[in-house]
């Protein structure tokens, strides 16, 4: 039977404090789908500048901060900032329009959510119509597709539609935000993966709180348009020059109905961050992450990947000659839906692990395994 002390040693350590969640409920409530980022950047990186020495934001929106910014010696943490949405890809005469998917935005969740259509003349509502069950009665079923479902904004005509700024192109996000679920887990829509930018501004937080020292330049950075191919973190990359990466996005929870742990894992919210095994995931980097959640007494939890992580790990390890990334993924319920669902312990532990890997890092470390 284990001892009070050993009880207390085991105890969870709270990382976001009630300032940094108005901040995260803020962040998430507001949209940033692919493409269209720039309001959640601008969010983002207001919270983090008391935290860094110098910020940055190139072309496409990617933004970034850092603290010791003339260091040689670099190292990133990373998430991706965009968000699953939808384009307006034809009205009909009658005032209906059809979309097309910006990211992997999931049809079946689709039919009678409500969303708002970003136009230049401001937000339009509009909500996916969808047959009442009555008339469908007696016939087979027909599932919500592509090619079936549709947003009604209450208009009558194309001509009506257009005049309330509606275009082909214009971006479309779900109503739905942010909320505590039975004091145990954070819900909403775009926790895949603005969780993962609070994260890092959490770690920076953190960092300048204490007032640790880096002998390095750490590079905070929160990528664009990584749902449509981890394209923002290809541009940074190649801008940065990073000698480490470390990367955290989300990962399945396959603990709920209809998921396969055979082919999917063995993965739960609650049990801690997950650390993953994949190719562009470098060997050394990972272990010392390992060592570091082991030494600070962190829960983790392993991951395999096949042949890539689908990750920004990809485009880091990838780039530049070769930067020696590892991935440290939160597990989310729900993912691609407007519920998605995170466990509040995960948060401070990927927090936590995060802080602590960058003070383990050393000024000019060498990751591989033999030089010669």
């Amino acid at each position: 039977m284990a001892s009070k002390k050993e009880k207390e040693a085991k105890k969870h350590l709270t990382v976001v404090t009630e300032k940094s969640l108005k901040f995260f409920e803020k962040y998430i409530n507001n949209p940033s789908p692919t493409g269209f980022e720039w309001q959640g950047q601008r969010l983002w990186l207001d919270y983090l500048k008391p935290y860094v020495d110098d910020t940055y934001i190139d072309n496409y929106g990617t933004a970034m901060g850092v603290i010791n910014p003339d260091a040689k010696y670099k190292v990133v943490i990373e998430a991706h900032a965009d968000e699953i949405s939808w384009f307006v890809n034809y009205i009909t005469k009658d005032g209906l329009i059809y979309v097309i998917r910006n990211g992997g935005s999931d049809h079946q969740i689709a039919p009678s959510k409500r969303v708002n259509i970003h136009t230049d003349k401001g937000m339009v509502k509009a909500v996916f119509g969808w047959p009442a069950i009555h008339t469908r009665s007696g016939e087979k079923e027909e599932a919500p597709t592509l090619k079936n479902i549709f947003l009604d904004c209450g208009a009558t005509s194309q001509e009506e539609v257009e005049a309330l700024g509606i275009h082909v192109g214009c971006v479309v996000t779900y109503e739905d935000e942010f909320m505590v679920l039975n004091d145990r887990y954070y819900v909403g829509r775009a926790l895949d993966n603005r969780a993962g930018g609070f994260m890092i501004a959490e770690v920076a937080r953190l960092l300048h709180e204490n007032k640790k020292k880096l002998p390095f330049g750490l590079y905070i950075v929160n990528s664009v348009q990584e749902e449509i191919g981890l394209r923002g973190a290809e541009m940074i990359a190649h801008h940065i020059k990073p000698n480490v990466a470390i990367v955290t996005d989300v990962t399945h929870d396959t603990q709920t109905p209809m998921i396969n742990k055979i082919t999917q894992g063995d993965l739960a919210c609650g049990k801690g961050p997950v650390l993953s095994y994949a190719p562009a995931v470098q060997i050394n980097l990972n272990k010392l992450l390992m060592e570091v959640a082991t030494s600070k007494e962190i829960p983790f939890q392993r991951q395999a990947s096949s042949r890539y992580t689908g990750t920004d790990t990809d485009a880091f390890a990838y780039s530049n000659g070769g930067v020696p990334s590892a991935l440290i993924s939160l597990p989310l319920r729900y993912m691609h839906t407007t519920v998605e669902m995170i466990h509040k312990e995960d948060v401070d532990n990927v927090i936590r692990l995060i802080y602590e890997a960058v003070l383990k890092i050393e000024d000019g470390q060498d990751f591989r395994s033999f030089t010669k």
